[in-house]
């Protein structure tokens, strides 16, 4: 499992399509984007009945972890179970394909075919499930527009279009109502493994911004 760096900054609207048009100019996208270089993503956050991913995320502690199952333009043939974790500033992620009936009965709260399975990440979110409660919390949508550079294993996305399902844990549903969890907010994020080149932290200086805890989860539950 690789560490990587990982920076978030909340950009205005001005400074967002500044940057993004220095970005197109120099970089590329990477190779899921569709024909406008984005593509939406679709995901299902887990926390405690006390909120420990949240307040942890807030409070910025230094060791912490949230899992989210996701998919891609609305297609959920194609899931993904994913644990991020953070410690002493570094990131980390693994992360498992589970199916559509899986991701359904987690959404019920059906532990039960779990038990069995022999993925270690199902394995340890039935755990956490179990000892500390874990349960579907929040729908998280929004589109992104990634672009990257193979030196540093440098990873740049745009982040836009952030909704929030309230609510709703019923993260297949095509239909659900979603609402906006900031105007004009998007959140820029650069990953990078050992270092980030010089011209590419040129790049993407814009305004004054700072390196904030801010996260699209945090966003959509403090809506």
């Amino acid at each position: 499992m690789q560490a990587r760096h990982e920076f978030k900054h909340s950009l205005n609207y001005m400074y967002y399509v500044l940057l993004r048009n220095r970005l197109r100019a120099v970089l590329p996208h990477d190779d899921y984007v569709g024909p406008g270089g984005e593509y939406r993503i679709r995901s299902l956050y887990f926390d405690t009945p006390g909120d420990r991913a949240l307040r942890e995320k807030i409070d910025g502690v230094n060791r912490r972890e949230k899992f989210r199952i996701r998919y891609y333009n609305g297609d959920p043939s194609f899931l993904r179970l994913e644990k991020k974790s953070k410690v002493n500033g570094l990131c980390y992620k693994q992360s498992d394909s589970i199916s559509r009936e899986e991701s359904r009965l987690l959404a019920d709260g059906d532990l039960d075919w779990m038990v069995q399975d022999e993925r270690p990440l199902v394995t340890e979110l039935y755990s956490k499930m179990k000892g500390q409660l874990l349960r579907p919390k929040s729908v998280v949508d929004y589109i992104r527009e990634p672009f990257v550079f193979r030196a540093g294993n440098v990873r740049i996305t745009l982040d836009r279009d952030i909704r929030t399902g309230l609510f709703s844990t019923d993260f297949l549903d095509a239909d659900l109502p979603t609402i906006s969890a900031g105007d004009e907010i998007v959140l820029l994020e650069v990953k990078y493994d050992a270092f980030l080149p010089g011209f590419i932290a040129d790049l993407i200086q814009v305004g004054n911004r700072r390196a904030t805890a801010c996260s699209k989860y945090a966003l959509c539950r403090t809506y």
